[in-house]
Formats: C-alpha cells, structure tokens, sequence
C-alpha cells in the first residue's frame, strides 16, 4: 500500500507536466508509532485514487494503524480539501470529509498523505529506498524526490537521500516515455544495478561498451478504445571479467524489470510464461531457466561469455491522461510482450554487427577463415591475369601490394559481412548474396530478392 501510495505522488507529478518535488519522510518521536509522510507538489488528487486502497498480502495490517490522512488542492481550487479514511473499515463508512482550509487567494497544486505504522524504521527506510531506486529507471524528468527519515529521540539518526533522474544527461526535447526508459537502464546498467552513486568509470569508460535496442508494441484493448503500449529495451554490455570489486547483486543473471502504468510491478507467472516463449535461439541465445525473485525476472543463459551482461526492463501502460486504476495481465499483454522484445532484439542486431548473430550464423560463420584462404589461393595461384586484376579491383585492393594475408583478411571480412547481412533478415527473405560485387549493389539485391520459405542454407557466389 504504501507503495502505491508513493506511485501515485508520482503519476500527479509526472501528469503536471511542471518540475515537482516529492517529499517521503518517515518521523518517530517518544510514541511508539512512527509517522509516514508523502507529499508532493504535483496535480491535486481526487478520492477515487484511494477508494480501492487495501492492504495486500505483503503488507501486515497489523503493523499499520489503518487510519489514512489526506490533503489536497488544485491549481484551480480555492481551498486545500482534508479527509479521512479507514482502510479497516467496510466502503460505506471509510471516507470521512473534515473542514476545508482557504488558500488566501494563492495558486498552488499538491497532496500529502499521512499514516502510521508500528515496523521498523530502518526496514521501511531500506524497502522505501529500493522502490525509489527503481522508480529512476522510468526517468520521470520533472521530479525531484526526496526520502527523509529521523528517529527523534536518537540524535545523528537522520538520514537523507535526494533522487534526481538523468542528472546532467542530454535527452532529446521532447523526450518519449522509450527515450527516458532507455535512458533510465542505461544509468542502472553504468551503476551496477544502482550499487554506485556515479557511473563506474572502471568497468565503463565509454559509451560503446553499451549496446541498446528498444521495441515497441501497441493494441487497441477494448471497447472503450485504450491503446496498450508495450516498450521493451534491451542493453547488452561489456565488462572487464579481472574486475573482483565491482559486482551486481544478481550475478551474471539477466535482470527483466516490468514496469505497469508507470508504477513497478512484480514480474508474474503470466509474464514468465511470456518470457519463456521468445525464440531466444534465433538470436543466438541459450536459455538456461528462469525463476522469480525480488518482484524480477531472473534469466540464466548457457552460452554468454563471462564479460557479457544483458539487462531488460519492460513497461506496459495505456494512452490515457488520468492515474490508472489496478488492472490484470491479460492474454493481449502477454503477446505484446513477445512482439516488444523480439523488436528489440532486432534493433540491437541492426545497429550492432555481430551481435545476436542466430546459432546456424555463427556456425557458418566459422568456416569463413577456411573458406577465404581456399578462395584466395584460387585468385593468386590462377594463371589468367585479367582474372586476378578483376578480383583485385572488386576486393579494393591494389595488383601491386596484393599479399596472401591481406587477400585472405579482405575475403573473409566480405564473408561475414555477408553472414551478418543475411542472418539480420527474416527467415522467409533470406537470400543468396554475391561476394565480389559492390556494396550498393548488394545492398539493393537484399531488397528486392525473396527466397522461398524453407530455405536456410547461405550460399555465397564467387560471381
């Protein structure tokens, strides 16, 4: 609940479209309860956010003292509204209206809302802190969150923390919910799953040790015409395998985070399910088991090398204008999941060579050393000298400095080139490339020909 509490401060702020600030702060005094404040200074709320408040099964309604505190006003409002609710009590009788307060004249926006609770400050402290670390992944850019917690009767014991998303990172203006999600992971991944404060320099010092694919999907849902979104993005990074101090909390397991409506959710069987499902093999991928933990999705692979991270994140929201309302996984979700991800999976592979290459390309890919020295001592052992100028001057090499190595490496370069271009088309467009042609012209071949569905053996042409 409290949870849910903070994600809709959130989702006031985020619709404000105005720079907010969000305030948690945890207070306990000489009584033994302790006092949970969260405000912010976003759009005013309205009672239906908090009519379908309930303690859920990881909350402990014992440790709570159930009595919900509220005031808000919007911009347009002449007065901050106060009320009252019992999570405890039946529907009929669990909002109570208090006195309103008159703003004088003054035009502001915001929420607080206050309970109590009976656990322990520094446990709720540290779940708080996870959640909000989370939270950054979305980049939200116009929030700034503050967590404050102090026992008052322990001196030294307060304790701050202040979230910013992006910091002094340059984001396209206007930034889409996938421009701020990518770069949201991408600030996790650099700070080992939000271990560091700053980028680890170390296993990081540039920006092309970062691969990043992103994939969106969407469905019109129902009646009333909402369009599901599904944004995946996907990072693969590189990292110094002698490096003993840097670490992520997971291993070398993939951590997929599902984000629903803008809030973190728990990664459900129905998703795992979904998960499972993706042909990872046509990407070269090994999917060794998967299990749930910590609200994530935890993938093991069989055949990445040591130096090699992949993390996920998934969000899945409606195009709409008001803070959604609680909402299952449907079938359409879960399909939109598959389309997400293989799109992403693509992205990367059109931007990166090499990467993701499909298990039959990496096998043909390693008879290509082979394959270019036959091929270029066909060429230099030939007696027919136009033959030789011809390769020579298609392979962009010069008659006069022509070696056996720098043959064999130009050929073979071709070679995979060629692999790689193929192995990015769909299995159904796959075709027949020419080696000894000009790129353009190969380029061009590759979209107007169509190989019959069912043929998967890569030919390579000498002419």
């Amino acid at each position: 609940m409290r949870f849910q509490l903070i994600s809709s401060a959130f989702q006031r702020c985020r619709l404000s479209e105005q720079i907010c600030r969000l305030s948690v702060i945890l207070a306990r005094s000489s009584s033994s309860s302790l006092r949970v404040s969260i405000s912010d200074t976003g759009n005013g709320s309205c009672l239906e956010e908090f009519q379908g408040l309930r303690f859920s099964s990881n909350d402990d309604a014992d440790n709570w003292d159930g009595m919900l505190s509220i005031k808000t006003t919007s911009i347009s409002d002449t007065e901050i509204h106060n009320y009252t609710i019992n999570l405890k009590a039946s529907d009929s009788s669990k909002i109570t209206r208090l006195t309103s307060n008159t703003k004088n004249g003054a035009r502001f926006s915001g929420s607080e809302v206050c309970l109590s609770s009976f656990v322990s400050i520094d446990l709720l402290v540290a779940e708080i802190h996870q959640f909000l670390e989370k939270m950054m992944i979305l980049s939200i850019p116009n929030v700034a969150t503050h967590l404050v917690a102090e026992d008052c009767d322990v001196p030294g014991s307060r304790y701050e923390k202040v979230f910013l998303a992006n910091g002094d990172k340059e984001l396209p203006i206007p930034a889409s919910n996938l421009d701020l999600l990518k770069s949201g992971l991408e600030d996790y991944v650099l700070r080992h799953g939000n271990t560091l404060s700053n980028k680890c320099h170390y296993c990081f010092p540039n920006w092309e040790q970062l691969k990043v694919g992103s994939g969106v999907a969407c469905s019109i849902e129902n009646h009333q015409h909402n369009e599901l979104v599904m944004e995946a993005v996907i990072i693969i990074s590189n990292m110094p395998v002698d490096n003993t101090e840097c670490f992520r909390k997971y291993g070398d397991k993939t951590e997929v985070f599902y984000f629903k409506d803008f809030s973190p959710g728990t990664v459900s069987k129905s998703l795992m399910k979904a998960l499972k499902g993706i042909d990872w093999k046509s990407y070269g991928l090994k999917l060794g088991g998967i299990v749930q933990q910590d609200r994530l999705a935890l993938l093991e692979w069989e055949n990445l090398t040591r130096d090699t991270h992949v993390d996920i994140v998934l969000h899945s929201y409606n195009k709409q204008t008001v803070i959604p309302g609680p909402r299952k996984i449907t079938q359409t979700e879960r399909n939109l999941v598959k389309r997400a991800v293989k799109l992403s999976l693509d992205d990367l592979k059109e931007k990166h060579a090499g990467v993701l290459l499909s298990s039959h390309a990496v096998q043909v890919r390693s008879y290509a050393p082979d394959l270019a020295k036959t091929i270029a001592g066909l060429i230099l052992s030939s007696s027919d000298l136009n033959f030789q100028e011809e390769c020579f001057s298609l392979l962009g090499l010069q008659s006069q400095v022509v070696g056996t190595e720098n043959m064999e490496n130009c050929i073979r370069e071709r070679i995979v080139s060629v692999i790689e271009m193929n192995d990015k088309k769909p299995h159904k467009n796959k075709v027949a490339p020419s080696l000894f042609v000009d790129d353009r012209a190969q380029e061009l071949e590759f979209e107007e020909n169509d190989m019959e569905e069912g043929e998967d053996d890569l030919d390579l042409q000498l002419f």
